[in-house]
């Protein structure tokens, strides 16, 4: 799909193209603002996370802490998107989805990407700091792997794994922000988010499925091929056994189980659905998980409640 002049190929008519002042909109586009997706995929495992502590604890997680990891999670999704197209310059040039990014298309220099990096990442350690200090310390852990995590499609047909355990850091968060300790249901929870990340990014990865091969960028995609739909129930399966452990642990109750079952329905809505061979068909399944993400949230909320 090619985008009009100034537009990133995978993200147009959106607000950033039509509302926003045009010296923003490649710095908009690096910090992935025109498609949030992304942020709110990060967000999910710190929201599951607070939303278990609740359930342990016996009554709704703290606003504030469910407003610091949404500011949280747009800032560091900005940042890890920005160094990753800092990585990828070169390699986003020869792909049509990412040839159009606001470095390897020219609308932005390395140096001024750098520095709008550093500046999401210091929102992100603003947000960062208002936690306990366990907290913060867990925060800091995850910079290394979301230092690594772009150069790992380059060595491995699993780099997904990686941005799994990127991804799904939230959930290392939540708990201590509310108990100032890590126990073995955040820990729990961690695993299940790894294992639905996976799943989900697997899709996402069929879009650039043609341009990897040509260019030797590996991806579960890739490797699981026409196998791609039962890997991903195996993937989803995981998911939803390891997060109602998690919530069992914790103390789940009925509601929070429906919710769980009103999520593993949806996961299994999208393997049943899935062709890999529709990039836009992916790419609606891929963004969908944002939706499977708030309905276990809800439930967690209203069993943290009750």
């Amino acid at each position: 799909m090619s985008g009009g002049a100034g537009q990133v190929a995978d993200a147009t008519g959106n607000w950033v193209d039509g509302l926003a002042p045009a010296w923003s909109r490649p710095y908009l586009r690096l910090a992935r603002l025109d498609r949030p997706i992304g942020s709110w995929l990060l967000l999910m495992p710190c929201w599951w996370s607070a939303g278990l502590a609740g359930m342990k604890a016996g009554h709704l997680p703290s606003l504030w802490h469910i407003v610091l990891f949404f500011i949280g999670a747009f800032a560091m999704r900005g940042a890890g998107c920005t160094w990753n197209d800092l990585v990828d310059r070169d390699l986003d040039g020869m792909v049509e989805r990412t040839r159009s990014r606001p470095i390897p298309s020219g609308q932005v220099t390395v140096k001024q990407a750098t520095a709008f990096m550093l500046a999401q990442a210091l929102v992100g350690l603003a947000v960062l700091l208002q936690f306990n200090l366990y907290t913060v310390l867990c925060g800091f852990a995850s910079l290394l792997v979301v230092a690594i995590y772009p150069f790992m499609k380059r060595v491995t047909y699993w780099p997904q794994i990686v941005l799994g355990l990127a991804f799904s850091w939230g959930a290392l968060m939540g708990w201590p922000a509310a108990f100032g300790r890590l126990d073995w249901p955040a820990l729990v929870l961690y695993l299940g988010s790894i294992s639905w990340v996976i799943g989900y990014d697997t899709i996402y990865a069929h879009q650039d499925r043609e341009d990897d091969l040509m260019i030797g960028i590996k991806s579960t995609a890739l490797l699981f091929k026409e196998n791609t739909a039962p890997m991903l129930a195996a993937f989803y399966a995981g998911a939803v056994v390891l997060i109602g452990i998690a919530g069992w642990m914790a103390g789940g109750g009925l509601i929070f189980f429906a919710g769980l079952a009103a999520f593993a329905v949806h996961l299994g809505w999208q393997v049943k659905v899935l062709d890999i061979n529709d990039s836009a068909h992916c790419l609606k399944l891929f963004r969908a998980n944002r939706d499977a993400g708030l309905i276990l949230f809800a439930a967690m909320l209203i069993e943290a409640a009750v």
